[in-house]
């Protein structure tokens, strides 16, 4: 997080701990605020990556899941990076910044614990390729804006908003990116990002960094983090069912087993939403059902607190436990979880 970024924020109220805000002296209410109005949090928690250069885009597309190449204009993509086994290293959010320039710049958004390893290790296979690759977070100013007059409010103050989900609008000196109807990334410069955020204060509560998370989670998406790297493949967190998977674009590392998993295995393990009473869980807790006789039956993928109390979390849990057992959290005789909907349907 940019030290001027930080001080400004700690003078609006934010707890700050490392690179992330916490919260803005009343979490709870923060939470609420997320599900029935408009909430304002810095995104500093997630790293910005740059892929650059007139290769960028073959590059990428040869080591991504889903196809690069259809990248372009307004779009954004739901996108993996896989181990040679298929397992899923990160999970993230790529788009072309600037589809109009002739050198490709494509740019990624993922958790700052795992951006540099994932960094390192994409860069391991640049060799001749003429493509550029560089962490640009402290570049950038990175602002969340969610709910129901999230929209409205873009276009009101800025004249312009990417209004279809998974697109992006470039406007000035900011780029605003739609994940969905109602939740937005917004990509600052430094020099104008107090002013963008007190303009937006106007219409929107500021809310921690678990808020954002808590809206990532019931709109079902995974987010892989150190605790929970190379733990599955992409069909068990739903990537297919997002759209981060492209089963017909050329070779990429783990393809061949996704590949497999998709047209000859038989899926056991899948993501669901669930909401406990307890709170506390991170990603890599593990889930019980009796059925499985003191082995785990599933993982938690990411958690966040809950408006209702307790906690909601995205979970990888065998199929079979999770349709006919009650899922415990932690250990067998821990606190209990309950199944509820996602966004999208889950087979």
């Amino acid at each position: 997080m940019l030290p001027v970024w930080k001080d400004f924020l700690a003078s609006q109220g934010a707890l700050v701990e490392g690179d992330r805000v916490m919260h803005f002296g009343n979490p709870g209410a923060e939470l609420v605020t997320a599900k029935t109005d408009t909430i304002l949090t810095d995104l500093s928690h997630l790293s910005l990556v740059e892929a650059a250069g007139e290769d960028a885009q073959a590059f990428l597309h040869g080591q991504f899941t889903n196809d690069v190449t259809k990248l372009g204009g307004k779009k954004v993509q739901l996108n993996g990076y896989c181990s040679p086994k298929g397992r899923l290293l990160a999970t993230f959010f790529l788009w072309q910044q600037d589809p109009e320039q002739q050198d490709q710049c494509y740019r990624l958004q993922l958790p700052a614990g795992i951006a540099a390893p994932v960094l390192k290790r994409v860069s391991m296979f640049v060799l001749r390729s003429k493509v550029k690759l560089a962490d640009i977070s402290n570049q950038v100013v990175q602002v969340g804006l969610a709910g129901a007059r999230a929209q409205q409010a873009l276009t009101d103050l800025f004249g312009a908003a990417a209004v279809e989900p998974m697109s992006m609008l470039v406007h000035e000196t900011m780029t605003i990116i739609a994940l969905g109807r109602d939740r937005f990334v917004l990509l600052i410069a430094p020099a104008e990002a107090a002013a963008v955020w007190n303009r937006l204060c106007g219409v929107a509560a500021p809310a921690g960094s678990a808020v954002w998370d808590w809206l990532a989670i019931r709109a079902g998406e995974p987010m892989i983090t150190t605790a929970t790297q190379e733990q599955f493949v992409p069909q068990m967190v739903n990537f297919e069912l997002l759209g981060g998977v492209n089963f017909q674009k050329g070779c990429y590392p783990g393809q061949e087993i996704v590949a497999r998993t998709q047209y000859r295995g038989k899926l056991k393990r899948r993501m669901y939403l669930v909401h406990g009473e307890a709170d506390g869980a991170t990603p890599g807790t593990e889930i019980f059902s009796a059925d499985m006789a003191g082995q785990a039956s599933g993982m938690i993928v990411n958690a966040a607190p809950s408006p209702e109390g307790g906690m909601d979390a995205l979970a990888v849990i065998q199929m079979e436990s999770a349709a006919n057992h009650p899922l415990h959290l932690g250990s067998p005789d821990g606190s209990l979880l309950k199944l509820q909907s996602l966004p999208y349907t889950v087979s």
